[in-house]
């Protein structure tokens, strides 16, 4: 996985401009990279799960199971480790990869409070 310090060309996007953007737009592709355990306790419809601890069982199918040209927003906590896979995802010649900032904590306390927190 790549050292975010090492590429500052990330693209980011709030929690609240995300939420309109899923709403309108049908054909995005969603990456939750936290593990099983915290999606038991809240998650995202829409989203598939890549744990950066399973690392090896899913990046080398990445480019066969989404397609790199796509709208790719890709979440986790509190947007480290996002920011993490969407640099990684750069690499492996994905195009248009948005971090969403401040991961699924920011995106409870901005969009929908009704969510629980961790």
């Amino acid at each position: 996985m790549t050292d975010p310090s090492s590429n500052p060309q990330l693209q980011a996007i709030s929690p609240t401009v995300f939420a309109q953007r899923v709403a309108t737009t049908e054909s995005l592709q969603l990456i939750d990279v936290r593990e099983p355990d915290e999606l038991e306790i809240v998650a995202l419809p829409g989203f598939t799960n890549l744990p950066l601890s399973q690392f090896e069982q899913w990046a080398a199918r990445i480019a066969v199971d989404f397609d790199p040209q796509a709208e790719t927003y890709v979440l986790c906590h509190h947007g480290v480790r996002s920011a993490q896979m969407c640099y990684w995802l750069q690499q492996q010649g994905f195009t248009q990869v948005i971090n969403i900032e401040g991961g699924i904590h920011l995106y409870t306390l901005s969009v929908d409070q009704s969510l629980p927190r961790y």
